[in-house]
């Protein structure tokens, strides 16, 4: 199966800032003719956006088609969904076109 992945933001600083950040949105991957808009984060990210949200709402809601990483950058990202998509991972998620 071939794929491509898409950084809507490839640029050098976008690259710098998401490992900052611990978490970039502007990840696509293209399977076929079907495109999936991920957000990527890592997992002190995600334990920093619960914990804010729960103390602030008192729900957590994540973002759809997250995708949780060791680290915010392009190998990692691109190690990670080439492993997903061999073990089928994206043949149950909502793209769109």
């Amino acid at each position: 199966m071939s794929y491509k992945i898409i950084y809507e933001d490839n640029t050098e600083l976008a690259d710098f800032e998401a490992i900052n950040k611990g978490y970039r949105k502007d990840v696509i991957v293209v399977i076929d003719d079907k495109r999936y808009k991920l957000y990527i984060t890592d997992i002190i990210r995600l334990h920093q956006d619960f914990d804010s949200e729960i103390e602030e709402t008192g729900i957590y809601q994540n973002e759809p088609n997250t995708i949780i990483v060791r680290e915010v950058g392009k190998d990692e990202i691109e190690k990670t969904i080439d492993g997903l998509i061999k073990d089928g991972f994206f043949d149950n998620l909502g793209y769109t076109k």
